[in-house]
């Protein structure tokens, strides 16, 4: 059901894979709102994903960029200006640790794949932001997101070095977020419960992350789509004060200390 909450409004959306994906989820509830959006994703990711279907479904184009790639992403915003104008929404649902993909101990961690893994999840954020930034291509009030999880804040041993990538992740939005805001723009993470992604299924001991969370969350788990809505609402105007936040899509489980359903399950 659209209620035109986008109606009018240009973005990029980054980091669409395939169904499962939360970024897919978005651009459908964005194109049902009314956006219009440029797809973008690395162009192996491009390889192994299913985009061009879903830019069918939106009307959309599909533009490959390497988000680690300043040279990539200056040729893709350039695409996007000389598309839209100026833009209103931009949406970074970007991450990959090549430690968790390799089975590397967070005690052992590989160094260089751990830079990469920064670089990837939280330093394309800035990257993303800087060209923006330095383009000028954000109409006021627009709003820019990117996506994270609890385990920047807790720790959850198997989620390795992308909870430290989360944690980057969150503080760039802050930081940048406050020179955003000298331009009318908000900037703000969502995180989101764990998910059923290609990405998240990855994560070593997954489907427990996903049965405890479930039973910690007052209201159960946030699906993708749940996540999409969210989005919605933070690319609408009527979350037009709202910057330098990180929100919880989770069902309450960031503010609970127990649950019934677990006490039951350890008496």
């Amino acid at each position: 059901m659209s209620n035109g909450l986008l109606k009018g409004k240009k973005g990029i959306i980054f980091g669409a894979l395939n169904n499962q994906s939360i970024a897919w989820k978005v651009a459908e509830r964005c194109h049902e709102e009314g956006a219009e959006f440029i797809l973008s994703n690395a162009p192996i990711a491009m390889r192994m994903g299913e985009m061009d279907e879903l830019a069918a479904k939106t009307g959309s184009d599909v533009i490959g960029a390497d988000a680690t790639s300043l040279e990539d992403l200056n040729k893709l915003f350039d695409a996007a200006i000389a598309k839209f104008g100026k833009l209103d929404f931009i949406l970074h649902s970007i991450g990959m640790s090549v430690n968790v993909r390799k089975g590397k101990h967070y005690t052992d961690l590989n160094y260089d794949w751990l830079q990469k893994g920064w670089d990837v999840s939280a330093v394309s954020f800035h990257k993303v932001m800087r060209v923006a930034w330095e383009k000028d291509c954000m109409n006021e009030w627009g709003s820019i997101l990117a996506l994270t999880y609890i385990a920047a804040q807790r720790t959850f041993p198997d989620y390795n070095d992308m909870a430290d990538n989360k944690a980057y992740l969150e503080g760039i939005a802050r930081s940048f977020g406050y020179y955003w805001g000298e331009r009318k723009v908000r900037v703000n993470t969502i995180s989101q419960s764990p998910t059923v992604t290609t990405a998240g299924s990855g994560v070593k001991g997954f489907g427990g992350f996903l049965g405890y969370a479930e039973a910690m969350s007052p209201l159960g788990n946030a699906n993708a789509l749940d996540c999409a809505n969210y989005c919605v609402a933070m690319f609408s105007d009527l979350t037009r004060m709202v910057t330098m936040q990180n929100l919880f899509n989770d069902g309450g489980f960031s503010s609970a200390g127990v649950t019934q359903k677990v006490v039951e399950r350890f008496e």
